[in-house]
């Protein structure tokens, strides 16, 4: 491992747990969400270092351009009204429980260092492993078919979803204009 990639892991390790630690010390949710963002981006960085583009990818198009998005929509949508007085008392429960989860964590990882022997050596991942050349041949040459028919089933999905969320709508030609009288309405009466 040269120097670039020792900075690069040591910057995306930096994001991973900076933007954990973030995401839980934080009492505002939209600066949580954030520092769920960089730890997601940390983590694409891990995934760079093991030489998976692909996965980096879609770590940053579905959780960083999906979930985070879908999370700061539900924030915004509930607002500040949505936090009891009971939740934004709660910093040393929190801080009690990720002292408590660290200190196990590293129990259990000093437990499996003495009981592990000598390290296994895995065998080096063949040559194109993980990128997106390899992944686009196995997905449109031997597996075509499947491909296809998950799309298939994903674009009825949406249709159907589409449907079920608009439901029974009233036709909008059956509205009368401002000023007149529904069809079915009874004649007024004249003034006497």
């Amino acid at each position: 491992m040269n120097t670039v990639e020792l900075v690069f892991f040591a910057v995306a390790t930096f994001f991973v747990l900076g933007g954990g630690v973030f995401t839980v010390a934080q009492r505002n949710p939209i600066r949580s969400a954030m520092g769920l963002l960089t730890s997601i981006v940390g983590v694409a960085g891990m995934y760079l270092m093991l030489s998976a583009e692909f996965l980096a990818a879609i770590q940053i198009l579905v959780y960083s351009g999906a979930v985070v998005i879908l999370f700061l929509f539900v924030i915004m949508l509930l607002g500040p009204s949505a936090m009891s007085e009971r939740d934004t008392k709660t910093a040393i429960s929190r801080y009690l429980a990720a002292g408590v989860f660290l200190a196990s964590s590293g129990g259990a990882l000093f437990l499996l260092a003495r009981m592990a022997g000598a390290p296994t050596l895995l065998k080096a991942a063949p040559a194109g492993f993980g990128h997106i050349e390899a992944l686009g041949r196995e997905l449109f040459a031997a597996e075509l078919v499947p491909f296809e028919l998950s799309g298939a089933l994903l674009l009825v999905a949406v249709v159907g979803a589409v449907a079920v969320a608009r439901g029974k709508q009233i036709d909008p030609t059956l509205h009368p204009k401002v000023g007149e009288a529904p069809p079915n309405a009874l004649p007024k009466e004249s003034a006497k």
